[in-house]
């Protein structure tokens, strides 16, 4: 796991204290050029991002990237939102405003090491004022730690036993 942390306009958000921040990293049985590769397919997120139901109206973007509409499920409730890849470095990183009810921002970075691939995904999100009021910042933290480690995981799944 990854202790790095920074903030979004230079290295990737920063958790800090902030509820709505989390970071985390994992190995990944593959080299940085497939699991960038397979992570710049939006169709694998909706596979590997519990809570994304569905990406649609994808079309390129003059940066190499994308944007797209999805569906989130967040409590039951569908939420529909947009994310623009406002970064996109073959090999290396993706990084992802979301604009609707969910803003934000994702980053994705790959490093080669001995086993593979470091995947380390740091994110912030911004959610509708009514929803922190509701659950209170500390369930809204773990939630996002747990959604992100879980995304984490089915990402490393997608290479088990694929060396």
């Amino acid at each position: 796991m990854s202790d790095e942390q920074s903030s979004p306009s230079d290295d990737g958000p920063d958790a800090g204290d902030d509820p709505f921040a989390a970071s985390d990293a994992t190995v990944v049985a593959a080299d940085p050029e497939s699991v960038f590769a397979f992570l710049d397919d939006p169709a694998n997120h909706a596979a590997v991002t519990p809570g994304l139901t569905d990406v649609r109206d994808v079309e390129p973007l003059a940066n190499g990237g994308k944007r797209l509409s999805y569906t989130y499920r967040m409590a039951g409730v569908g939420i529909d939102g947009e994310i623009v890849q406002t970064l996109h470095e073959p090999s290396e990183r993706h990084v992802f405003e979301l604009r609707g009810r969910l803003t934000g921002t994702i980053d994705l970075r790959t490093e080669p090491v001995d086993r593979g691939t470091e995947l380390t995904y740091a994110a912030t999100y911004g959610l509708p004022e009514n929803a922190l009021t509701r659950l209170g910042a500390p369930v809204v933290r773990r939630f996002n730690e747990r959604q992100l480690r879980a995304a984490l995981e089915n990402v490393a799944a997608e290479f088990d036993g694929n060396e």
